[in-house]
């Protein structure tokens, strides 16, 4: 039976381009996830966007001289264009600077207001003595006063996982100048977050066994001290507080991190109304058999599997003091937080202010998309902190797309297509061809399987020992010996061709690009995987910004299709680039020597 199934992707962040250590935890993971749904027949909603509030945006816009909505401008427009590059299969990417993002993120707060889970409070406030500008909690760094850790945050310790207060830190710096902040007392909007330590507990615990575990200890070990968190900040960018005595100060605003997490929520609205049923949302988070899975690094864990789920709650009217849902109704709660944890690259924390970076849009200008996508899925930080390489980034392009997969496309085909000019109809089948063909068809449910736990690297293992098998298939049946035997010749394609197509179909959530040009190699019509694409909207006459959306009705469904023999076949063309080993050298001087 089909399900309604949420894909609720990480906001990046628009004060500058993303590099492949983003895209590596909320991107790829997240299409990947989708484009099978879909193929299940599942009802997808993947949405996201880009995150344009808070004080990094102030800081990276004074800095190169522009507004901060001029700079989330260009930053939207150049985020949306690369994620498109991928392939990323978005239904709605949108922005948080919408006229329907504020009307979501302040119905969210009213709700939780008038439910009593909001509250104000005098705290003390780190400014920038140079700016006069709060400082926002992460870009203040100190020596955490729980495990002594230097380097931690002034909202979390990485290290031992605890929430802090910047106050808290010792020897706290600022990470913008290296100054010592001033704190000075101001009064804020608190989650009463300790409200919710009974229903996230249970909530939580009903998730052992479904979650990653990496994930799921992150966010138990926090629940033994949760304090009130500020969701507001003295600020001029963001949304308005929207009560009498707030919404009119123009220097404040609900901090930034409190209007992200809604924004998969207001981009569900804002995909509704330009689908022409503004109500359709509510299948996605009203529905109580639909499921929510949220993508995103291990940094964002404390947000989305405690925060987000206790605002939810809140405005639902669950927590400790109860309550009454909002104007929006009751909302589901993630069904699942999928976290990777952290890419590195060369042995190098990913840093664009130290140049330790390849930006997506530069990748993409020099290598295919799917040579990423592959070696995310495959050598991703799935399960743990991993390494990118060039030297194993080119060994698995050469190694496994261009001699594995492409080569046992290209021979198959084009011997099928230079002596048969079609897909050969199969005599009698032997049990080496019926074993291949018995084994490709049984994939379909062990990487299905492992596709809908969002086991990626076990998923594509699976798909590729097919493809491998399928190669040793025709190196043990020498097809192109047996020109005085065109019967057998013509079976064993046939088996060869068959298998072909099971893998590509096996492949298109990872491989979709490719995988429409095998599609096409193997006599298909139409569409077989909808790519995304940019269109330019407006909001009731206001500016103009672009989205990715797409239609992604296609013909790829997740199940063997046979293929029909006398289906016109021409000569494929390669379906991988072989790189030049030299590659690697250009791209760590390329390291070395940024500027160059």
């Amino acid at each position: 039976m089909s399900q309604h199934i949420l894909t609720a992707v990480a906001w990046p962040y628009a004060n500058g381009p993303r590099h492949i250590g983003h895209v590596s935890g909320f991107g790829v993971p997240s299409d990947v996830f989708s484009r099978y749904q879909r193929m299940a027949g599942n009802k997808v909603l993947m949405v996201s966007g880009t995150d344009e509030h808070g004080t990094p945006i102030q800081v990276q816009a004074d800095k190169e001289g522009v507004t901060a909505r001029e700079l989330a401008d260009r930053y939207n427009r150049v985020i949306a264009e690369d994620l498109t590059g991928l392939g990323l299969s978005y239904d709605l990417f949108t922005r948080t600077t919408t006229q329907n993002h504020y009307a979501v993120t302040q119905e969210i707060f009213k709700g939780l207001f008038d439910n009593g889970y909001i509250f104000p409070k005098t705290t003390m406030g780190a400014i920038s003595p140079s700016t006069g500008r709060t400082l926002p909690d992460r870009y203040i760094e100190g020596t955490c006063p729980i495990c002594g850790y230097d380097g931690a945050r002034g909202d979390q310790c990485d290290n031992c996982g605890n929430q802090l207060d910047p106050i808290q830190l010792i020897n706290p710096k600022s990470r913008i100048n290296g100054e010592t902040p001033v704190f000075v007392e101001t009064e804020h909007f608190m989650l009463d977050l300790p409200a919710f330590a009974e229903v996230l507990g249970t909530y939580l615990q009903a998730k052992q066994g479904d979650w990653r575990p990496n994930v799921l200890k992150f966010a138990l070990n926090l629940l033994g001290d949760l304090q009130p968190r500020a969701i507001s900040r003295d600020l001029d960018w963001g949304v308005p507080i929207p009560l009498d005595g707030w919404s009119e100060q123009a220097n404040k605003r609900l901090y930034v991190w409190f209007d992200a997490v809604i924004g998969y929520l207001s981009a569900s609205v804002e995909w509704a109304r330009r689908s022409g049923d503004p109500e359709a949302w509510r299948q996605w988070w009203q529905n109580p058999d639909a499921k929510s899975y949220y993508f995103m690094g291990k940094d964002n864990i404390v947000f989305h599997a405690e925060i987000w789920p206790a605002m939810l709650f809140g405005y639902s009217g669950i927590g400790a003091r109860g309550g009454q849902a909002g104007s929006l109704g009751a909302l589901n709660v993630p069904s699942e937080v999928v976290s990777s944890e952290f890419l590195t690259m060369e042995g190098k924390k990913f840093s664009s202010s130290r140049q330790v970076v390849i930006y997506v849009r530069d990748f993409l200008a020099r290598y295919d998309a799917d040579a990423l996508r592959y070696y995310i899925a495959v050598a991703g930080p799935e399960n743990q902190d991993t390494d990118f390489t060039w030297q194993e980034f080119v060994n698995r392009n050469n190694g496994e797309l261009v001699a594995a997969w492409g080569n046992l496309v290209n021979r198959s085909i084009s011997m099928a297509a230079k002596n048969f000019g079609a897909i050969p109809e199969a005599g009698d089948l032997t049990d080496a061809d019926r074993a291949l063909l018995e084994r490709s068809r049984r994939a379909f449910a062990p990487v299905g399987a492992e596709l809908g736990r969002s086991r990626f690297k076990n998923a594509i293992t699976e798909a590729f020992d097919v493809v491998r098998e399928a190669n040793k298939y025709l190196a043990e049946q020498e097809p192109w010996k047996l020109k005085d035997d065109p019967e057998r010749q013509k079976s064993i394609l046939f088996t060869a061709l068959q298998v072909v197509d099971d893998a590509k179909t096996m492949l298109t959530p990872f491989l979709p690009a490719s995988s429409n040009k095998v599609h096409a190699m193997l006599g298909g019509e139409g569409v077989w995987s909808g790519m995304p694409e940019i269109r330019e909207v407006d909001e009731d006459g206001g500016r103009p910004y672009p989205v990715i959306t797409g239609d992604y009705d296609d013909g790829a469904r997740w199940e063997h299709r046979p293929i029909k023999p006398g289906t016109p076949l021409a000569p494929p063309v390669p379906l991988f680039k072989k790189l030049d080993p030299k590659v690697v050298d250009e791209e760590l001087a390329r390291l070395d020597n940024p500027e160059g």
